[in-house]
């Protein structure tokens, strides 16, 4: 037996959805949009203040705008500036002892009515940290207790109702990482900075490993002489497992390097691989890179230049050592 549809509405067509969807998005982006044209001089300041902050930042709000606050505050502390998150309920019942003379104190609050923020603006102002406030209109109470007042609204919600935070929270969510970027610039912080504080999982392996770290070394680093015979570079190729061995001359410098490919060719052209020379056959001027570089770069030049392999070489291009594709997957580089 069916179900009658509810009166109170309908499940949308996929045609409907699509053109909410749409709506949606061109709704938000055009928040965002707005900003740029409304930054002033009222956002240097901000970043001025926090600048000068000799202690940490403590960014808060409520609801929605709490949900954006620990973004803002766990993204500040990723790019080198030092900043958590305080729920302004917590903070009523204890948790403003967290907040110092020396620090900055962000508030956000679309409506900047939030009785939450505005019953602890008083102690945070006499505990002598500077307030600056996020919120959607200028002439709120929050907005006029602020050391500075940036605005971060939006003139329509995407909510159908106009009620339901979207378009100002997006708003308010790029406002912040448009403020930890400029602190992020100005301050000077370095790719080495943020791995440091980016240790785990992928994005930190990225940042952290580098070439030394994932090459093969010494005998699993596959290498001839460059007076050896083209069957000689066969079988050191087969034993080292890698699709290649490096070419050296007599300092140990790198020449060439002989690979699957090159092997193949030469089957094809009808190359005697007992009378010939593995210098009649092997690459001149192999992509090589050095063991100091982070192994993401390894992978961009192999991926730009469509090679499976690369040797590693010292600053005299003498080799040390040698990776695959495979070594950066096995390393989670990849």
């Amino acid at each position: 037996m069916k179900t009658a549809p509810s009166s109170a509405g309908h499940a949308p067509g996929r045609n409907e959805a699509l053109a909410m969807a749409r709506e949606v998005l061109e709704i938000e982006a055009k928040a965002i949009s707005d900003l740029i044209n409304r930054l002033d001089q009222h956002f240097s300041r901000a970043v001025e203040l926090i600048l000068n902050c000799r202690g940490r930042v403590v960014v808060s709000g409520i609801g929605k705008s709490g949900h954006v606050a620990r973004k803002i505050a766990s993204t500040l502390a990723s790019t080198g500036t030092p900043a958590f998150f305080v729920h302004p309920a917590e903070a009523s019942h204890g948790d403003l002892g967290m907040v110092a003379r020396d620090d900055v104190f962000i508030a956000l609050s679309n409506s900047g009515e939030s009785a939450e923020l505005l019953a602890i603006v008083p102690l945070v102002k006499r505990q002598g940290a500077k307030l600056v406030a996020l919120t959607g209109d200028a002439r709120s109470t929050l907005a006029r207790e602020a050391d500075v007042h940036v605005y971060a609204g939006a003139e329509k919600e995407a909510c159908p109702l106009n009620l339901a935070p979207t378009a100002s929270t997006t708003a308010a969510l790029a406002l912040g990482d448009a403020l930890a970027v400029a602190l992020m610039q100005a301050k000077g912080f370095t790719r080495d900075e943020f791995a440091a504080s980016h240790p785990g999982g992928t994005l930190g392996r990225k940042l952290l490993t580098h070439v030394r770290d994932v090459m093969r070394t010494g005998e699993n680093a596959p290498r001839i002489s460059h007076t050896a015979a083209l069957m000689e570079g066969v079988l050191e190729m087969s034993r080292g497992r890698m699709g290649m061995t490096a070419i050296l001359d007599g300092g140990g410098r790198v020449i060439g390097i002989f690979t699957d490919g090159d092997l193949r060719r030469s089957l094809e052209k009808g190359v005697d691989l007992r009378t010939s020379r593995i210098t009649e056959v092997m690459t001149r001027g192999p992509r090589t890179i050095g063991p100091d570089k982070l192994a993401v770069e390894a992978v961009e030049i192999m991926e730009r230049h469509k090679v499976n392999q690369m040797l590693v070489v010292d600053q005299d291009q003498k080799l040390v050592g040698a990776l695959n594709m495979h070594d950066l997957f096995r390393a989670k580089v990849i």
